[in-house]
């Protein structure tokens, strides 16, 4: 059931789902679906059986926490005081980075969790704006007038080679190594954190989501499916639906936010 907040002059609907998929025997994703804030988040686990599902709870916990605790907290006083956009900005980072933190030293503690890690995407309304975080090879889009943005940028081997070359359809259809990711949450001791700011408007929907949907479902057909459904939850349920209905060969999460009249 979608959930909604206030943010000035505009409401922030959330509905989100994950699934298991068709091939998985069990869920190592994990998303946080608001309670008392504007904020959701999409973790991808990886390690399998080294308890990938153990990191993407962590992520998804610490940000969540991290947030919570951190809710009224004023701001730096003269002359140290800086503006409400960085103070977010720098909230982000610091709740990801200790997710990050949490997960390697879990690791680090326990012999049968060395290796584990973990995607996350994570993104918050204040104030007109959407703030992103972004680890990894989930993904955050933007719907908006019709068309759909992806906003982040893929941390993996193969948006590595795409970016050094250019790639021809068929080498990109015939890539070994699509599943690579080149940072996550838990692997090292730091973590470098893509944090975004996205002014939204009113009509848009934003999508985060791992890419067991967005590996199986064209941007087109993620598109079209928001945009046709007036409800939130339907909507989401269609998305994960057709993901399986595509094959589901990975753990399927989606959460959508809607910017709706206040």
């Amino acid at each position: 059931m979608s959930i909604s907040f206030r943010d000035g002059s505009h409401r922030i609907r959330f509905s989100g789902k994950t699934d298991v998929g068709r091939v998985r025997d069990h869920n190592e994703d994990g998303i946080l679906l608001p309670t008392e804030l504007p904020l959701a988040a999409v973790s991808d686990g990886m390690g399998g059986h080294a308890c990938g599902e153990v990191a993407s709870g962590l992520a998804i916990d610490t940000v969540g926490h991290y947030y919570a605790q951190t809710v009224g907290e004023a701001p730096p006083t003269w002359p140290l005081r800086m503006p409400q956009l960085q103070l977010e900005r720098d909230r982000m980072t610091s709740a990801i980075k200790l997710a990050n933190t949490r997960i390697h030293q879990t690791g680090i503690d326990d012999p049968g969790k060395k290796g584990m890690g973990c995607t996350v995407d994570a993104v918050y309304f204040s104030q007109g704006r959407c703030y992103i975080g972004h680890v990894g090879d989930s993904r955050v889009y933007r719907v908006r007038g019709g068309q759909i943005t992806q906003l982040t940028e893929d941390h993996s081997l193969l948006n590595d080679y795409r970016r050094m070359r250019e790639m021809s359809g068929e080498e990109l259809d015939n890539f070994g190594y699509k599943n690579v990711v080149v940072r996550a949450l838990g692997l090292s001791e730091h973590v470098f954190v893509d944090v975004l700011v996205d002014d939204y408007a009113r009509g848009d929907i934003y999508v985060v989501c791992s890419d067991g949907l967005s590996g199986m479902l064209p941007d087109a057909t993620i598109l079209n499916t928001v945009v046709r459904f007036e409800s939130l939850d339907t909507a989401t349920n269609q998305l994960v639906q057709q993901a399986n209905e595509a094959g589901g060969v990975d753990n399927i999460s989606a959460v959508l936010a809607r910017i709706e009249a206040g």
